[in-house]
């Protein structure tokens, strides 16, 4: 069995910083999220943007690391915001009542529950 991957990339511009993850963050990879988080801190980077765009999975684990990630941000204080969570993260985010760790624009909107008109006819 294949262990799960997470690939990390940094990209700094200033004091700003973009982290991006690629794969899955679970209880085997969510250290690396922490101690890439926390390296943005040690180097004095005061804005953290993470792109989750290509995270296929993210569990409590990494939700954990994030959390924690954002409370020490907000100590030092340093603005960390996700970007494009997956939408099952997105959904976690918002029963957790851990939302506010998503960049506004990010936060999907919930599907429309009406049914689609018949094609070629009056709805």
């Amino acid at each position: 069995m294949a262990l799960p991957q997470l690939n990390v990339y940094r990209h700094d511009r200033g004091t700003r910083a973009l982290i991006t993850f690629a794969g899955e963050i679970d209880l085997v990879t969510a250290p690396l999220v922490r101690a890439a988080l926390a390296e943005c801190l040690r180097d004095g980077i005061r804005v953290v943007d993470v792109d989750l765009t290509a995270v296929s999975f993210c569990d409590g684990s990494g939700l954990n690391a994030f959390l924690a990630a954002s409370r020490l941000a907000a100590d030092a204080g340093t603005t960390l915001q996700l970007h494009y969570p997956p939408p099952t993260m997105a959904r976690i985010t918002e029963i957790t009542d851990s939302g506010f760790l998503i960049h506004p624009v990010h936060i999907a909107q919930a599907p429309s529950r009406r049914t689609p008109a018949p094609a070629g006819g009056a709805p």
